[in-house]
């Protein structure tokens, strides 16, 4: 069986200053985001300017952090945080949903449309293809890290490994490199290539919708479930339950965007 390195969560020190791997992650995902974002408008594949990519980096930044804190206390932990509200507060102890950041994520996007009077779905189609590289380096955080591993599996299966912070010593799924895999290089693949010619205003977006919530619901099937949660209806954990939405939603934005009688460059 493999073991869990245990790497060292503090990627460097400079004096007080600490480093840590996952914020590493998160700033690797915004770089990520702005280089690609301003290759394609480059290419005059986006409805805003190369500047304008910086500032809605900043709205989406917001959402995600703002998004994803009040995910996890409403979708994970509302009786405890109903019971302690100023918790929520302490990011230091941990806690982000990536289904509340993209919601988000949605709300700084609609804010920044009406403020710079860009269309909002053309907006969404420009960024949902720079989003998953960030979503992949997240993943390579969570697994630095040791957390969220996966389910016990077969001792003799090659992927098998321990990890330590489990406490168990039971082989399981490196399900953040499931995550990696599919969330990230697998759909950043998927939606770069689709963008690249033209299409229906809205079907990138839903194409997003859809392939993030497939890629999620099935690595949940090895992720541990949350101790505090486990398994809730139809042995489904909450990541699934809260992937449905985005699929049922996906496919209904699919199938209206596809009837449109021509399809139009992204940006366009």
């Amino acid at each position: 069986m493999l073991v869990h390195p245990q790497f060292d969560p503090v990627a460097l020190s400079v004096g007080p200053i600490r480093f840590h791997w996952y914020g590493l992650m998160y700033l690797l995902g915004f770089v990520l985001f702005l280089v690609l974002g301003r290759r394609r408008v480059k290419q005059g594949l986006a409805p805003i300017t190369a500047p304008q990519v910086e500032q809605f980096l900043f709205y989406g930044a917001m959402g995600v952090v703002i998004g994803g804190r009040l995910g996890y206390v409403l979708f994970y932990k509302p009786a405890f945080y109903l019971a302690h509200p100023m918790d929520a507060l302490h990011l230091g102890q941990g806690g982000m949903s990536f289904h509340g950041g993209f919601l988000g994520v949605v709300i700084a996007g609609w804010l920044f449309a009406r403020r710079y009077g860009v269309p909002y779905l053309r907006l969404f189609d420009f960024v949902v293809p720079l989003v998953p590289l960030g979503l992949a380096a997240g993943r390579i955080g969570n697994f630095i890290n040791g957390e969220l591993w996966g389910r016990v599996t077969s001792p003799d299966a090659p992927w098998a490994m321990v990890f330590p912070h489990a406490g168990d010593g039971l082989p399981r799924h490196p399900s953040q490199l499931y995550e990696f895999a599919l969330e990230g290089v697998v759909l950043f693949t998927v939606m770069w290539l689709f963008t690249r010619k033209p299409r229906p205003v809205g079907q990138a977006t839903a194409l997003f919708m859809m392939g993030y919530g497939l890629a999620r619901f099935t690595v949940e099937f090895t992720r541990e479930p949350d101790n505090f949660l486990g398994l809730l209806s139809m042995g489904l954990s909450m990541g699934q339950w809260l992937s449905m939405p985005m699929i049922l939603v996906g496919a209904l934005l699919w199938w209206r965007f596809s009837r449109q009688a021509a399809p139009q460059v992204n940006g366009s």
